[in-house]
């Protein structure tokens, strides 16, 4: 980290903002190019992680298009109990982690790509935060939850911020989702458009190329695992900054689903049944607008919508995080993930957090269903994987 602090002037912001000891220091601004702020005071003692403007999950309008309001969420009377012989058990009830000691620079609104949705043509845009320290950094792109069918930027601020203390610039981004009309190979493209634009624009937000790696929980978990089990298939690449690769060193996946057809597979009856309904949100993620088929049954299609077909030699190394009470992806979901990454002998570990729900129910009315996942412990395993695998 020997170079010189990067030039403060930054093209394609709404927002520059300064966050010192977890306080906005620079308001908002409504003009397509800005001036960031050159920070004068130092983080102080530290405090609570900043959360997200209203829990950063809409509950009408969604994003990137705000076509519909998130699709409704089934959650499990009864889970059955998954083998845990293979992961590490930890038990989530420790300090909450904490934020300030490092000051950030933040910048919203970044148009990343263009993409259509639903015949239109459609901005997706990312938040970007960068530590206020010398020399380049490596690149930690977030990809939030939302059950494919919002895609909300502003969601898990505190973990966010506080990854991107550790030393990282951290990216949260816009996918295209189901009420935009897409499917899942639109929405890794996109994550792979985010990817290269960022390379493409290092020098201009201190990132170091080669050191890239994808974060998501749920939904995101679900892409993180794709992006990162499809590195190298150029099927994936579409639109800008192509002379750039959209390969991954890294892949944190918490709580996502991997194979499709088995979503409920540790669920009681009534739960399985209502995953595999035909034509609903996860039907129409493999198979397109309007499908009436269901997820059922073990397609090419759903196969070739799974990261496991996709590892392979390019595959980059993971971590999986899964809570041992979730309600909404079972848990055997990651556990599956982990067990075919293994076998091909990419680099994987296997937390399983000990009653632990889906990690971004707090949108549902209960703000300690995210309380396991943001925890010191809990955040610090993410952080030494993103130091392994990235190293400064």
């Amino acid at each position: 980290m020997g170079q010189q602090r990067i030039d403060r002037r930054r093209r394609g912001a709404v927002i520059a903002t300064t966050l010192a000891a977890g306080l906005v220091l620079a308001a908002c601004s409504s003009g397509s190019e800005t001036t960031a702020s050159s920070p004068t005071l130092a983080a102080s003692a530290t405090t609570a992680c900043p959360q997200s403007p209203g829990g950063g999950m809409p509950t009408g309008a969604g994003a990137p298009s705000g076509a519909a309001a998130p699709a409704t969420i089934t959650m499990a009377k009864t889970i059955k109990a998954t083998d845990t012989s293979t992961s590490t058990v930890i038990n989530p009830t420790g300090a909450q982690i904490q934020c300030g000691k490092t000051a950030l620079t933040s910048y919203n609104d970044i148009v990343y790509g263009t993409a259509s949705s639903n015949g239109k043509s459609l901005d997706l845009k990312l938040d970007l935060q960068t530590p206020q320290t010398s020399g380049t950094k490596p690149l930690v792109v977030y990809l939030t939850g939302g059950g494919f069918s919002i895609a909300p930027k502003a969601t898990n601020l505190d973990q966010r911020t506080y990854v991107a203390e550790q030393g990282y610039v951290v990216a949260s981004i816009e996918y295209r989702t189901v009420p935009d009309g897409a499917t899942y190979q639109d929405a890794v493209a996109d994550v792979k458009s985010a990817v290269r634009y960022l390379r493409a624009h290092a020098a201009q937000y201190g990132i170091n190329p080669a050191k890239v790696a994808v974060w998501g929980q749920s939904a995101g978990g679900y892409l993180a695992a794709m992006t990162g089990t499809t590195n190298g298939e150029k099927q994936f690449d579409v639109g800008a900054n192509l002379d750039q690769s959209s390969d991954v060193q890294g892949v944190v996946d918490e709580f996502g689903p991997s194979n499709l057809a088995a979503i409920g597979a540790d669920y009681d009856t009534a739960t399985r049944q209502a995953y595999q309904v035909a034509g609903n949100t996860f039907a129409q993620w493999v198979y397109g607008p309007g499908s009436t088929k269901s997820i059922a049954s073990y397609t090419s299609q759903v196969a070739a919508a799974n990261p496991i077909t996709h590892i392979g030699a390019k595959t980059a190394p993971f971590v999986l995080l899964q809570g041992s009470a979730d309600r909404v992806v079972s848990p055997s979901q990651t556990l599956i993930l982990h067990t075919a990454l293994q076998a091909k002998g990419i680099d994987s570990t296997r937390y399983v957090l000990t009653g632990a729900d889906h990690g971004d129910l707090s949108f549902t009315g209960n703000p300690t269903a995210a309380k396991p996942w943001s925890t010191q412990e809990t955040m610090n395993h993410i952080v030494d994987f993103l130091a392994q695998q990235l190293p400064a």
